[in-house]
């Protein structure tokens, strides 16, 4: 996936300007794809000259006229064939892993510290999409069409989240136990 994809879908659920895309990148969609603004404005430009998305220029009391942007027609038919290409499974390429498999030539408490802080990250994260869940979508709320898709992957998110803390408590203690096992005897 690339960024005009995830702008695209946003687009597709309530036209916006770039600052109110932004600002969606820093809560809800950018939690599972993260953007500058600099990075939206740059391929909003983009999607504009490929005809994906219109523009309408708003006028403003004291201020530049602000753009307002809505998937146009184009956009919707590229969107809806994306959504429906075949996705290739996700590489996962992660830092944490990598230092754990060089777990042996580490000072294994600041290695255990390290991924304790990893773990109180995910942690926090998992309680913010508890949060949205709860505010968002309390459980006698009707689920179908956008709001189901966006439960759906909130799920998701709570998914892997809630392994990511359960993966850091069973290294944490798997470590912690070859400390034990490794010390001198008294």
């Amino acid at each position: 996936m690339a960024l005009e994809h995830a702008i695209l879908v946003s687009l597709a659920e309530r036209a916006g300007t770039g600052y109110e895309l932004g600002r969606q990148f820093s809560t809800s969609i950018g939690h599972f794809w993260s953007a500058t603004h600099q990075q939206i404005y740059r391929t909003l430009g983009r999607l504009a000259e490929d005809g994906l998305v219109d523009c309408e220029s708003v006028a403003q009391d004291g201020r530049p006229d602000k753009k307002v942007y809505s998937l146009s027609g184009a956009g919707q038919d590229f969107l809806r064939e994306w959504v429906v290409t075949p996705t290739p499974i996700q590489t996962l390429r992660d830092d944490l892993g990598v230092k754990i498999r060089a777990a042996e030539h580490a000072d294994l408490p600041r290695l255990i510290a390290e991924i304790d802080r990893h773990r109180e990250l995910h942690r926090s994260r998992l309680e913010l999409f508890h949060t949205f869940a709860a505010e968002q979508f309390p459980p006698d709320s009707a689920r179908t069409g956008r709001k189901l898709h966006q439960y759906l992957v909130l799920r998701g998110g709570i998914g892997v989240e809630t392994f990511f803390v359960d993966w850091c408590t069973e290294v944490i203690d798997a470590l912690e136990g070859e400390l034990r096992d490794s010390a001198p005897a008294k």
